[in-house]
């Protein structure tokens, strides 16, 4: 027969697992973008721009910014949780955005021989399942961010809009 003191002591190392796997995604969280390069910026902007070039092909230049909102990184890969937010222009509309979207996503970037490069992009789904795909994606302090930041993007589109026109007055 267990006794009580052997209960509460199984009791608390019960509840100290517990309440050590709530937390094992947030552990290693790093909020803002502060450790985040250049290097790394580009790699993501260019992997977004790569990803969808075919779906708006309609346009002459696409660009991408994005709102990191931290990350983690786990055996050596490092997951960016962000907002994302790509366009294609043409000369002709000047920074009238002709295609695009903005959305929330998490990219997993790796590092060998000194480059960095995508080994991950997820977004959230579509409709119904979109909030579901969400909270799976990203971790609960970011998350609040994640659906705050849904139709306000003033700030990257004025980041968007900068790079499109220096675009424009090198053509």
């Amino acid at each position: 027969m267990i006794n009580k003191f052997e209960f509460c002591i199984l009791f608390l190392l019960f509840g100290i697992v517990f309440l050590s796997g709530c937390n094992r995604n947030e552990v290693n969280l790093k909020d803002g973008d502060n450790h985040i390069n250049d290097e790394m910026d580009e790699v993501i902007s260019n992997y977004i721009i790569q990803r969808y070039f075919t779906s708006y092909h309609d346009t002459e230049k696409q660009f991408e910014v994005h709102k990191v909102y931290g990350t983690s990184e786990t055996d050596g890969i490092l997951s960016v949780y962000m907002w994302s937010y790509y366009g294609g222009f043409n000369k002709s509309t000047g920074i009238e955005n002709q295609a695009g979207h903005s959305l929330p996503a998490v990219i997993g970037l790796s590092k060998k021989e000194e480059k960095y490069s995508v080994i991950d992009y997820i977004e959230p789904q579509d409709g119904n399942l979109y909030q579901s795909s969400l909270k799976k994606m990203f971790p609960n302090k970011y998350l609040k961010f994640a659906q705050q930041d849904s139709g306000n993007i003033g700030d990257l589109e004025k980041e968007m809009d900068k790079k499109v026109n220096e675009w424009l007055e090198n053509q």
